[in-house]
């Protein structure tokens, strides 16, 4: 494509200010990673450098020192975040798709149901009663997928403005004249031609599951249930214990000490490692996806 001097300026400029941008956005994880590996004494001393005065395995050693419950709490993690985001999309797509079609007579009523849980809940409380007391999911592993993260109002209507502003209705008539279900029609159209939005929003469900520990702190009681960040959040109790005056007096000379700060540092870097390795497959979805199913339809 040939482009005019003033278009290859800003061609060149617009490269080096986002490439600015990006190394601005990448530069606290690359402090966070640093810090990960530096020595606690010398981390203490002289705060959070890109060049530390020495650098130190002792975060991951200590952490690596309980490796079978990591590999647990990852395979916890992994599962949970693989069901939930299955069932989530499909539950919130197959919910969308009768509100995308104008002849379906209840579109209306069922969109405000839907924008209704966007704004108001019952609470804490009544949940946690509801879901303990008569869903009985309490030290389940359905009380790390269901409760909360399973389907939302926002992702709902995203997708549906999606259906409704890409899909053709001409195209839905001509598979309903060729005696085509509803159910194939879902199944055989509508979630193909479906892929970016759907690929965004299971991007996002895909996140809130990994790093949600809020349902494991209200429903789970039994360590095997452990996601990761459950299991990261103990760990770093323990650590905060095991270096307090309580512990100290109970310990006397056999109290050691922790690498407290570089271990938080690290356990930032083993939660978010899994998402950066999947978030690059995912990306050339992402702008399309929200930008498609936001438009109002």
């Amino acid at each position: 494509m040939i482009r005019t001097k003033g278009e290859r300026i800003f061609v060149v400029f617009s490269g080096i200010a986002m490439g600015i941008f990006t190394l601005l956005a990448f530069l606290p994880f690359v402090l966070i990673l640093v810090a990960s590996f530096t020595d606690e004494s010398a981390l203490i001393r002289n705060g959070y450098s890109f060049f530390p005065e020495k650098f130190s395995l002792d975060a991951y050693v200590y952490m690596m020192s309980s490796a079978s419950t990591f590999i647990r709490a990852y395979g916890v993690s992994f599962l949970v975040t693989t069901i939930g985001t299955g069932m989530g999309l499909l539950i919130t797509s197959m919910l969308a798709y009768p509100m995308s079609r104008k002849d379906f007579k209840y579109r209306n009523l069922l969109a405000f149901v839907v924008f209704f849980t966007m704004l108001f809940s019952g609470g804490i409380v009544p949940s946690y009663i509801l879901w303990t007391k008569y869903f009985h999911i309490k030290d389940t592993f359905a009380a790390l997928i269901i409760p909360n993260l399973l389907t939302n109002g926002f992702y709902v209507l995203l997708i549906r403005n999606f259906y409704s502003n890409n899909i053709p209705v001409d195209l839905i008539e001509s598979a309903q004249m060729d005696g085509a279900s509803e159910l194939r029609i879902f199944y055989r159209m509508m979630l193909p031609l479906s892929v970016p939005v759907l690929a965004t929003v299971g991007l996002f469900m895909g996140l809130a599951y990994w790093n949600d520990w809020i349902n494991a702190l209200y429903f789970i009681t039994k360590p095997q249930y452990y996601g990761i960040q459950n299991m990261l959040i103990r760990l770093m109790n323990n650590i905060q214990f095991l270096k307090s005056s309580q512990a100290s007096t109970l310990l006397g000379a056999n109290a050691v000490e922790l690498p407290s700060t570089a271990v938080r540092m690290a356990m930032a870097i083993i939660g978010i490692l899994p998402i950066i390795l999947v978030f690059p497959f995912l990306q050339k979805y992402l702008t399309k996806g929200i930008i498609v199913g936001a438009v109002k339809g």
